[in-house]
């Protein structure tokens, strides 16, 4: 029977672990660091097709292995040359015109996996395609920055779930949808019977781990809450669920927070059929919700400090298919949003579209280049121990 009530506790607590606030979040209850810089991560899941995103309006080789799909050359905002927005990006345009976007093109890395689970793997560890780690490129960030100042440094995913993104060996991110349930759910019954138990003395170390952290987890939890609740959006958003992450980030900026790094995603960017009325559909409400948001951190005056990236884990191929959509393909572009940037507009070349590797780009950048870049200058912390070798930056910083 001991046996049985203990197993019940810690699979109790095992579930309760997965929506916890690991301990170092505790370093939030210290005063907040005005001006600290901020990072932001947006992840289109599935794969975005980055050729009718961003578009190559005058090229020919695009319309012919897209006599269906492409879009139409006066549909297309022209903001350069040669290459233009797709029209569900318009939204996006000022944020352009006033030299607060980077688009870098060609991104990818040397021999490049078509595979959803692998190649978002790859993107989240920032591993090379014949590495397999366990931990995420942000949270290697958290671990060495824990490490050095007392656990001043966190992250926070807008979702049910953690990425690997945001999951160190040492410390994690936290995954929440909102400040109000995760500060209700955490002060269940059974949640506070267990937070004031005192287990922290118990004779097996996970379990005792397991009573610290939801102990810690329901503080923090308090500290957010009553941080975030008297923070309120200062424009109107858009109503999708994306928007309302970007509000959710919004407002915890607003409420002084001492967070590094958000992460939110937007599903749905696998367009294997049918691709032109999802793939515009989807389009709009990333533009829509990213134009709130940064109004929103404009107005507050916040939008100095935040550096947004937006990626997916890889493009899609360069011919249209027979279901009138495009099936996984490699390299893509990749969106920076900051009054930092250096380097307005496009970074770099257009996609070579008459040099193919197999019907796919040839990626030109490789995504670590911009991760250390954003580690080193971003976020001031050591991108050659992060990331497990020096990476030359790329200079849009």
């Amino acid at each position: 029977m001991h046996n049985r009530r203990v197993f019940l506790k810690k699979s109790m607590l095992a579930t309760a672990g997965t929506m916890l606030i690991p301990s170092f979040l505790k370093a939030m209850e210290h005063a907040s660091i005005p001006g600290f810089k901020k990072l932001v991560v947006l992840q289109l899941s599935g794969g975005n097709d980055g050729l009718n995103t961003i578009v190559p309006y005058r090229n020919d080789v695009y319309y012919q292995l897209r006599p269906q799909l492409a879009v139409p050359r006066k549909q297309v905002i022209e903001v350069a040359d040669e290459l233009g927005f797709h029209p569900s990006l318009a939204p996006l345009r000022s944020l352009y015109d006033q030299g607060y976007l980077t688009i870098i093109n060609n991104v990818g890395y040397p021999n490049p996996d078509r595979s959803h689970f692998r190649s978002m793997d790859i993107w989240n560890t920032g591993s090379s395609a014949t590495e397999y780690l366990r931990t995420g490129w942000l949270g290697r960030y958290l671990d060495a920055s824990c490490t050095g100042n007392g656990g001043a440094h966190h992250a926070i995913e807008i979702d049910d779930v953690l990425s690997l993104a945001l999951k160190g060996e040492h410390y994690k991110g936290m995954a929440m949808r909102n400040p109000k349930r995760l500060y209700e759910a955490l002060h269940g019954n059974l949640f506070q019977k267990l937070s004031e138990a005192d287990g922290a003395t118990h004779d097996e170390p996970n379990v005792a781990y397991l009573y610290k952290t939801l102990a810690e987890s329901v503080s923090s939890s308090d500290y957010i809450y009553s941080k975030s609740k008297v923070a309120h959006a200062g424009i109107t958003y858009p109503t999708t669920p994306f928007a309302g992450q970007l509000k959710t980030i919004a407002q915890l900026i607003r409420s002084g927070v001492d967070t590094r790094v958000y992460y939110a995603s937007l599903a749905g960017f696998d367009t294997h059929v049918r691709q032109a009325p999802a793939h515009e559909q989807l389009l709009k409400v990333y533009a829509e919700a990213v134009k709130a948001f940064t109004d929103d951190l404009q107005q507050q005056g916040a939008l100095d400090d935040v550096l947004i990236m937006t990626f997916s884990e890889f493009g899609r191929r360069v011919a249209q298919n027979a279901g009138g959509g495009t099936d996984h393909g490699t390299a893509n572009n990749l969106f920076l949003i900051s009054k930092s940037l250096k380097k307005k507009g496009f970074f770099n070349e257009t996609p070579n579209l008459q040099q193919l590797d197999e019907g796919d780009l040839i990626h030109s950048i490789d995504f670590r280049r911009i991760y250390a870049t954003v580690i080193d200058q971003w976020l001031q912390s050591d991108s050659a121990s992060i990331l497990g070798q020096k990476f030359d930056h790329v200079r849009f910083l």
